[in-house]
């Protein structure tokens, strides 16, 4: 159906290195892309399909992920070696009516957005 999402794509400076920070993260694995680079990726995940390429610091799109334990994977990115964006990127109110909302940059200063929906969302 037209309007949900279908695919995602991740641009980062080195691909090898965006597999083991977001493969460490958010558990995913990770298929050798359609043109055969070892580096670049087809994602699968329960939800939408997405694609991983190198040679690309710092692209967007902003994607949020959606994550169980807001504090536990704030905690997780540090660990892996990105940063969370200070400001209204974070919503501490995870009793709203749309749940919290962290902006992040990984390890290669590439942006995305996790979110945690809220109680029963």
């Amino acid at each position: 159906m037209a309007g949900e999402p279908y695919w995602f794509e991740i641009g980062v400076a080195d691909a090898t290195t965006a597999r083991s920070f977001y493969g460490g993260l958010l558990g995913w694995e990770f298929e050798t892309g359609p043109s055969g680079e070892a580096a670049g990726a087809v994602i699968r995940t329960p939800g939408i399909d997405g694609g991983l390429h190198g040679g690309d610091p710092g692209a967007s799109p902003y994607l949020f992920f959606r994550v169980d334990d807001m504090d536990a994977a704030l905690t997780r990115v540090a660990e892996l070696g990105g940063t969370v964006e200070p400001g209204p990127g974070v919503d501490p109110d995870q009793d709203s009516e749309f749940g919290c909302f962290a902006l992040c940059r990984d390890d290669q200063d590439s942006p995305f957005g996790l979110h945690q929906p809220p109680a029963g969302g």
